[in-house]
């Protein structure tokens, strides 16, 4: 079974077996008071171009991305699609499988 960071790139199936795209960025709630780094994921931006891939935004020390990281980055992650962790069946072997299909899922 592949760690959360390793789905960056990973090819994404809906539950029909229909090619959505690769993972592109993973989306986090970080837990305050609780010990380091303690975060949960709670979502998965699915793009079909590999550009967002590619490109690595900047954030600040406290984590948060700058401003123009932030304007970049609504340009870039434009058309892509966004997959609730719950919707997640499996991942493995380089491939994302999930429990919705495509037409379920919202675009980010």
């Amino acid at each position: 079974m592949a760690s959360v960071t390793e789905l960056i790139g990973q090819s994404v199936w809906d539950a029909n077996g229909v090619w959505i795209g690769h993972v592109v960025d993973i989306r986090v709630i970080k837990h305050r008071g609780e010990p380091q780094q303690a975060a949960t994921v709670y979502g998965l931006l699915v793009s079909a171009r590999r550009g967002p891939l590619l490109l690595g935004l900047t954030h600040d020390r406290d984590g948060r991305p700058s401003w123009l990281s932030r304007m970049v980055g609504r340009l870039i992650y434009a058309g892509c699609t966004f997959v609730p962790w719950t919707s997640v069946r499996e991942y493995s072997d380089g491939e994302v499988h999930l429990s919705s299909l495509r037409q379920e899922l919202n675009r980010a």
